[in-house]
């Protein structure tokens, strides 16, 4: 055996090897607060699910789509003027919203890199969606309801467009910005106008991540209670007009959960299920739709 591999370590060796295993705890130490933090958060949403499911899918029934929202005490009833209210609502308010956030989301990516006017913009977007959406709800009764003496659906669409607008312009800017400017160059050298480079080049081309970004402020607003408590508050009865209070599925929700009757919880429940289920399946459509075309 030769002096060489027999001759103890340096004192720099010594010091790498300490390093490395210090490193290497440190490491250890942090993949482990990771998974436990991951596995407390999937904890929680397994158990909500689970419960959502097991106490809303016994509500299920051809009467929750077919019959207005019951007396308490009653032996029939459903939610059908809350799921139709909630479904015009929130359908008007991502009508209203979309066509304003894109056109601001194409002014901040493809003009207001630089100016003033996009900075000031880009700030007042970060706040409104940061905002309470209750802080939303107050400041359309306040600018609405309290001026024409009513509650309405007009009021419950345009406070939650306020909350579908901010996430619509962070979308599409975030969109446009991920384009290659070779994109645009190119467009460019052939003398096409830049307001034709917007609209055939660059928003087709993020048009899949514009959509994916509808989608889930679509499911965002479709569970918003607090906004719709101080502009369309509820209406037991079914209608179609959106100048008069109009039922919807999350503040029947809050109203019958929070009652002592045993029918109104039991729908309360169900209305959990369906707005569980189709927030998820709209998540899972806008996800696959973007992982598809991207």
């Amino acid at each position: 055996m030769s002096t060489a591999m027999l001759a103890p370590p340096t004192a720099a060796e010594l010091a790498r090897r300490r390093l490395h295993a210090r490193r290497k705890r440190r490491n250890v130490v942090a993949l482990t607060l990771a998974l436990a933090a991951m596995a407390f958060g999937i904890f929680w949403l397994v158990w909500i699910l689970v419960e959502t499911v097991r106490l809303g899918i016994g509500g299920m029934s051809l009467t929750l789509f077919t019959e207005m929202t019951p007396p308490p005490q009653a032996e029939t009833g459903g939610l059908a003027n809350a799921i139709f209210g909630s479904l015009a609502m929130v359908t008007m308010a991502t009508l209203l919203g979309t066509p304003i956030g894109i056109l601001a989301g194409i002014y901040l990516a493809e003009y207001g890199q630089r100016g003033w006017l996009g900075s000031a913009t880009r700030f007042i977007n970060d706040i409104l969606l940061s905002a309470p959406s209750i802080v939303i709800g107050l400041f359309i009764y306040s600018v609405v309801v309290a001026r024409a003496r009513s509650f309405s659906g007009w009021a419950g669409v345009l406070a939650l467009a306020l909350i579908v607008i901010p996430v619509v312009i962070r979308t599409t800017e975030n969109m446009l910005s991920l384009i290659p400017n070779a994109l645009r160059e190119a467009a460019y050298a052939l003398g096409t106008p830049k307001w034709r480079v917007i609209t055939t080049v660059t928003l087709r081309a993020a048009r899949a991540g514009v959509i994916t970004g509808i989608l889930l402020a679509f499911a965002r607003i479709a569970g918003e209670t607090a906004p719709l408590l101080f502009t369309a508050l509820s209406n037991q009865f079914w209608t179609s007009d959106l100048s008069q209070p109009m039922a919807s599925l999350p503040v029947t929700i809050f109203k019958f959960a929070m009652s002592p009757y045993e029918n109104w919880q039991q729908l309360a429940w169900a209305g959990v299920f369906l707005i569980t289920l189709g927030v998820l399946i709209l998540n899972i459509v806008a996800r696959t739709f973007f992982r598809n075309r991207s």
